[in-house]
């Protein structure tokens, strides 16, 4: 791919623009990479790969590595044509030191530059420069090796040759200023699935990671791209058909590239791309594709005799549900809502999706009858479904069972109006339900039992689920309906806790529970509202007293056992295995428990419930491509690979009741 509007290979120093100052980054970092947490931190690599991503984008890098140090340090290295070193025309340094010093210095600025940039405006190595404690540079160009210093964004000499080599590229090393983030400990799989990303959405490129520590290595090459990505998120599912749609075309000077497989899922797994960059909230790019997506197939339907006359045409909803598709789009002037970059603007690549997709998933279709009558077959499934589920919402809310005027009947709501200081708790069983009732802090704390396990909305359409007594009583409580009338400014309880069992049937539960959340309320999950709380296994009564203090894994078990021991019989004695130990502890009390029915309410509240004393477990989606992967194995239709996971995971597993 050409980057010059020259149409040369040219990389020289008059192709870097400068646009600003760098003194803004260490007062307030935030504003340049969203925060000084954990994201931050990662925001630091992101940058880096980026820039080694734009190189391989303009058709000059094939590999990209990242190593994690043992001394905490990060290394990013590729193999493109290495910053130019000789002294930048306007700031008169070199023009490594002008990159990596001044803001808004780079070759994504001007005509000169690259012609796709996925970095963020041009500010990544000036940025993580100057929140890093150190930073040593490393380019190879011209035959040989340069190398430079930095502290804190500061120079510390100038830049030297310090060998020769035949190597083209460049390597940054930096460590992270501890006194700005609030951790510097970088996490291996974080990294781990960003380059398996970068790998997809590059054909052609190798990426690889390795942390020294502990010599854990992996790399990604992927000669499908998004055909493989495609590949990759519906393994586990029940494909349509094993044949991918995939189209690359350009457009004026725009580069679309899409892949299309359909599943038997009932949801849709649709990701947006620019520059290679994710855009969460779409854009341009994803409402030419919807658009067309709903034409073509409308089209193809009516044409072949699929649709009849009098039927109306199939909703975008319908020809979406179980679709997986990739859309990646390459263009020059990417106009962005935001330095987040999670929305595209440019109104013209509407039309360029469009054109692409009118043409070439027409031909598809007509050149795969059989296929394309299993995806309108199965769209026209999707839209009797989703009439009945309609009708059935719209019984429901004639009888007035979702009206939050008439709450569930066993729900024993909470006084307190306000729901920021209101929390719910879903509660395994009737028996466990009574002893949250007598227990709880009935101002803030409302209980609804929930009667056996739900329905695994997994494999369910929404009007099964709104058959479902249990399902209709969890939404009707929360307050803040489901699908298209769902609103979060109607959930009326600030945390949303499932409280079940500590064994095998109330984990399962748990999970049912958290899948109805992530397909149907993800915003819940998002905001931070969802919560498991984590009863406790044991219960240890002191000799001669009524207290008991109540332990919450098998680890802490041993470790209190232990204390004791050391502190009541000496520090010379060491058990040998969990016989003695017990054995000499033998004075001490020690109670299991099997479930929450079998405390009662002061017991429950005491442990699980006292906002002052309990544990309590916030469930996160830190990658929704993730979790979606694990909720399909753990409650989608393949067995085997639900088999292969209990399979790899057993042996983590430490108390197991069968």
């Amino acid at each position: 791919m050409l980057i010059s509007k020259k149409e040369n290979n040219e990389y020289t120093a008059n192709q870097i623009t400068v646009l600003e100052g760098l003194e803004p980054v260490r007062k307030r970092p935030g504003m340049y990479i969203g925060g000084t947490g954990i994201e931050g931190l990662h925001h630091l690599v992101w940058e880096l790969i980026d820039n080694s991503i734009d190189e391989a984008l303009a058709g000059y890098a094939k590999n990209i590595d990242v190593k994690l140090l043992e001394d905490g340090g990060v290394s990013v290295k590729d193999d493109g044509r290495g910053i130019p070193t000789e002294v930048h025309p306007k700031t008169k340094k070199s023009t490594v030191e002008t990159v990596l010093t001044v803001l808004h210095a780079g070759g994504k600025f001007g005509d000169s530059g690259y012609k796709v940039s996925g970095g963020l405006h041009g500010v990544g190595s000036s940025v993580v420069n100057a929140l890093s404690n150190k930073l040593e540079i490393k380019v190879y160009r011209n035959g040989n090796i340069y190398q430079q210093f930095y502290a804190k964004g500061v120079p510390k000499g100038e830049l030297k040759i310090i060998g020769k080599t035949n190597q083209t590229g460049t390597e940054v090393i930096f460590y992270p200023d501890d006194s700005i983030f609030q951790t510097i400990q970088f996490n291996y799989e974080a990294i781990q699935d960003r380059l398996r990303h970068a790998a997809y959405l590059t054909k052609g490129i190798k990426t690889s990671i390795e942390d020294c520590s502990n010599n854990n290595k992996y790399s990604f090459y992927f000669d499908g791209g998004i055909k493989s990505y495609v590949k990759h998120l519906n393994l586990g599912k029940e494909v349509v058909d094993e044949d991918i749609f995939y189209v690359d075309k350009t457009v004026a000077d725009s580069q679309i590239e899409i892949a299309i497989q359909y599943t038997d899922s009932y949801t849709e797994t649709l990701k947006v791309f620019a520059n290679n960059v994710l855009n969460p909230d779409g854009g341009t790019h994803l409402t030419g594709f919807r658009a067309s997506l709903t034409r073509v197939i409308n089209d193809y339907a009516r044409k072949q005799g699929l649709l009849k006359e009098k039927e109306e045409n199939l909703s975008g909803e319908d020809t979406r549900e179980g679709l997986t598709a990739i859309i990646l789009v390459k263009l020059t002037d990417p106009q962005f809502e935001g330095q987040t970059k999670n929305k595209l603007g440019n109104p013209e690549v509407r039309g360029y999706v469009e054109q692409v997709m009118n043409e070439y998933f027409t031909y598809y279709l007509e050149e795969h009858p059989a296929v394309a009558k299993k995806i309108v077959g199965k769209a026209l499934l999707a839209a009797r479904a989703r009439k009945a589920a309609r009708a059935a919402r719209d019984n429901i809310l004639r009888k007035g069972i979702l009206d939050g005027a008439s709450m569930p009947g066993k729900l024993t709501d909470c006084s307190n109006k306000d729901p920021q200081e209101s929390e719910i708790f879903l509660v395994e069983g009737d028996s466990a339900g009574g002893s949250a009732k007598t227990g709880r802090d009935s101002k803030s704390q409302a209980i609804l039992p929930l009667k056996g396990k739900i329905l695994n909305v997994e494999r369910a359409r929404l009007d099964k689920m709104l058959a479902n007594n249990e399902i209709v009583s969890l939404i009707k409580a929360l307050g803040v309906g489901i699908q298209d009338s769902f609103d979060i400014k109607g959930l009326r309880y600030n945390r949303i806790i499932i409280m079940t069992d500590a064994d095998v049937d109330g984990s399962h539960i748990a999970t049912l529970l958290m899948t109805f959340f992530f397909r149907y309320m993800p915003v819940i999950i998002q905001n931070g509202h969802l919560y498991i709380a984590k009863p406790p296994l044991f219960e240890l009564v002191k000799p001669g007293k009524q207290e008991s203090v109540f332990v919450y894994n098998e680890d802490d078990l041993q470790k209190i056992i232990d204390d004791y021991i050391k502190t009541k019989k000496g520090k010379d004695i060491v058990p040998k295995n969990n016989e003695e130990r017990y054995k000499i502890a033998g004075f001490v009390e020690q109670k299991r428990y099997k479930g929450l029915g079998e405390m009662d309410g002061e017991q429950l509240f005491t442990t699980t419930m006292n906002p002052e004393k309990r544990v309590l477990i916030r469930v996160s989606i830190e990658d929704a491509e993730k979790a979606d992967a694990i909720f399909n194995k753990l409650m989608g239709v393949e067995v085997e690979l639900r088999k292969n996971f209990i399979q790899t995971h057993a042996r983590f597993v430490k108390d197991l009741d069968v």
